[in-house]
């Protein structure tokens, strides 16, 4: 006898025979299959390329922002090496002084130098030569005990008001 009440059971549908109600079983079970093996084989239906090309942006504008375009230049002769510095925080731009102990002399040209005998740099920048790891009395005014530096304290003033001038047109 035929009930015709509707059933709990979602497949079976009133008025549908036992051998429809199989097959429609049969057809969707076969298409959730066909589905599965789809998706296993790595086919893709769509490609939303808009999506894609904002996170691209986005990764783009990231990497640009984080990247530092400064740099650090410093002069360097053959026997002055930088120490090694371990800090996270960009150096500031300052005056670079540097003192060489072996270094050619102003105009001379990869000629080998003897130890002591050296230069002192302003930036890039020969300011004076000395010999046997002491500055000479004409460079100090005439006073050998002197700790004033005649040529490195005029090259260093000339940078600072360089820089001021700098400054004045260009606050950053």
């Amino acid at each position: 006898m035929r009930n015709d009440t509707p059933e709990s059971d979602s497949d079976s549908l009133p008025g549908i025979s036992e051998e429809q109600r199989r097959r429609m079983l049969f057809k969707k079970i076969l298409r959730t299959k066909r589905r599965k093996e789809r998706e296993a084989a790595g086919e893709i239906k769509d490609l939303n390329i808009t999506a894609m090309m904002d996170m691209m942006t986005i990764i783009l504008v990231f990497l640009l922002k984080s990247y530092s375009a400064t740099s650090v230049n410093m002069a360097s002769s053959g026997d002055v090496a930088p120490p090694i510095s371990t800090t996270r925080l960009a150096p500031r731009d300052t005056v670079a002084v540097t003192v060489t102990r072996c270094s050619p002399r102003l105009g001379e040209t990869a000629k080998p130098c003897r130890a002591g005998q050296g230069t002192v740099l302003v930036g890039d920048k020969i300011v004076l030569a000395y010999d046997d790891d002491h500055i000479s009395a004409q460079y100090k005014g005439g006073d050998e005990n002197g700790v004033m530096v005649q040529p490195l304290f005029d090259a260093l003033k000339k940078e600072v008001d360089r820089q001021k001038y700098i400054a004045q047109y260009n606050a950053a």
